[in-house]
């Protein structure tokens, strides 16, 4: 097998060109989800993955489901296989791209131009997850034109909806569990330290999303006649929201902190290791001053520690000029990134009690989750996979790879492991400066091309 990844290799950079216009192919189709005008869009661009997967040996189909279609394909592996079976994740679907004046070229003529750290696609979806998708594709090509056929057992599943939430892709997960029964689940959507360090996330926060109505008097009030004896649900909800968090950064809900583990110690020396700036990171969006738990270091807080945000507020009058009103209602929206091990129904019920002590005895309050809510995930780090997918990064850029935590949330991680019972191995080569979702999303051509090497040593390892 190590003769065959080397031949394997020695094609995917030959190839290299090849495998960017495929990519090239894929971006020009507008496949954005959010957008019922190009519903004909995304079932193109299913249609064109399913067709690319044929013709590298694999059974493609296109599903359909009560949104954009999904795309499922299969490959046995070899005679006699008897390696992890991977199931392949990712999007074909994109993100909007206004606002287009911002754009210095059309964002669906994918361009190839020279950057800092040479040359880089630019068109909407380059990155995220097109280029990301196409990394992994390609690999399964090199293999089957150049290896004698993709060396593992191998699953893809790629859905037109992740832009949009994935409402339909847990209903088709539950109804197809039989057939996409896997191993491991991989993932490339997340991202590298920097551009010469590989990294694999193992640490996801998880997400509650809530909307907070209080209600006080029956209508909206002249603050002049009633203002000194009426109680202003504004000014309530803001004094309750206000005492979210103490003097040190911690969050006051009751119980809140019960089910928080510390990282390991060696995950903190790891992470204490990497140099992370914490005041360059934020003088890159003008702002000076940490927040947050006093106590504990900035990757600590970013990771691996819970938070609590109010996203928004809102009530009475917001137009211009001026109207003396006491509003009856107030509005939030209050989110919170949850850890491993914190209960998504748990916190939900800490908040609302929450509330319900500091709110006034007239004033009704209501909290609803909107969209769900998605626990934290960690991915242990003495995984086989995860060793595997450390051991061919470290061969393929010459130094360790990353144990890295995530602040945001990839839903599709927790149904994977809810529905299918797997876990994910996320194997990204993003960028911070990659401008996802913003006008002018980019993908530096050498984060391309290492991560169909770094695929192709991983499908090697795996069959090997």
């Amino acid at each position: 097998m190590p003769a065959a990844i080397e031949t394997v290799l020695q094609h995917a950079d030959a190839t290299l060109p090849a495998a960017r216009d495929a990519l090239f192919d894929l971006l020009r189709i507008a496949s954005i989800s959010a957008r019922p005008e190009h519903a004909a869009d995304c079932r193109r661009a299913a249609e064109w993955v399913r067709d690319f997967l044929a013709a590298t040996g694999f059974a493609a189909t296109v599903r359909p489901t009560a949104g954009h279609p999904i795309v499922v394909a299969h490959h046995p592996g070899p005679p006699g296989y008897t390696g992890p079976h991977v199931l392949f994740y990712g999007h074909y679907d994109v993100q909007p791209v206004d606002p287009l004046d911002l754009w210095t070229s059309p964002p669906f003529e994918p361009q190839l131009v020279e950057g800092p750290r040479g040359p880089r696609f630019v068109a909407r979806g380059a990155v995220d997850d097109k280029g990301q998708v196409m990394m992994f594709l390609s690999a399964l090509r090199a293999w089957h034109d150049a290896g004698g056929g993709v060396p593992a057992r191998v699953t893809v599943l790629l859905e037109g909806e992740e832009e949009t939430g994935s409402p339909n892709l847990e209903p088709f997960l539950a109804a197809n569990k039989t057939e996409l029964a896997a191993d491991l689940a991989l993932i490339s959507d997340t991202g590298m330290w920097d551009v010469d360090t590989p990294a694999i996330t193992t640490r996801l926060r998880g997400l509650l999303y809530t909307e907070v109505k209080l209600r006080a008097a029956r209508r909206d009030l002249h603050s002049g006649l009633f203002g000194g004896s009426a109680l202003n649900p504004i000014n309530a909800l803001c004094a309750a929201l206000g005492g979210l968090h103490d003097a040190n950064g911690r969050i006051q809900l009751p119980g809140f902190y019960d089910a928080v583990k510390p990282v390991s110690a060696a995950q903190a020396a790891e992470w204490e290791q990497m140099g992370f700036d914490e005041g360059a990171f934020l003088g890159d969006i003008g702002l000076r001053i940490p927040v947050g738990e006093r106590d504990r270091p900035a990757l600590q807080r970013l990771w691996a520690r819970p938070t609590a945000d109010i996203n928004g507020i809102w009530g009475g009058y917001t137009g211009p000029g001026s109207k003396t009103v006491i509003a009856s209602e107030a509005f939030a929206k209050v989110s919170f990134r949850l850890v491993p091990d914190q209960d998504p129904q748990a916190v939900l019920e800490s908040f609302r009690s929450f509330l319900a002590a500091r709110v006034p005895a007239d004033a009704a309050v209501a909290v609803t989750v909107l969209g769900g809510a998605a626990p934290g995930i960690e991915i242990p780090a003495d995984s086989p996979f995860v060793r595997a997918a450390r051991e061919v990064l470290g061969e393929e850029y010459g130094r360790p790879a990353l144990l890295m935590g995530s602040g945001g949330s990839i839903p599709v991680v927790a149904s994977l492991r809810r529905v299918l019972g797997i876990d994910s191995l996320l194997m990204g080569f993003g960028l911070d400066d990659d401008q996802v979702h913003s006008p002018n999303e980019k993908f530096e051509q050498r984060c391309f091309h290492h991560g169909i090497r770094s695929h192709v040593r991983l499908l090697g390892r795996f069959g090997g």
